[in-house]
């Protein structure tokens, strides 16, 4: 069997579940400014599952400044 290709429209679990916590975590970030959802967006931001996810939505992601 060949590897299938991503499909960043249905990750699995786990990416989802990381893409949750990084929306949790910035509005808590937001409303609190708690150092902890700092520190927490940032690994999640380096995270090779959702540094996948980021790189297989391609056009459908903003453009960073």
């Amino acid at each position: 069997m060949g590897k299938s290709k991503y499909d960043p429209l249905t990750p699995d679990l786990t990416t989802l579940c990381k893409l949750g916590s990084i929306v949790v975590h910035a509005e808590e970030m937001l409303s609190t400014g708690h150092a902890f959802d700092r520190a927490a967006l940032q690994s999640l931001l380096i995270d090779p599952e959702v540094q996948r996810w980021i790189k297989a939505m391609g056009v459908y992601m903003p453009v960073k400044r």
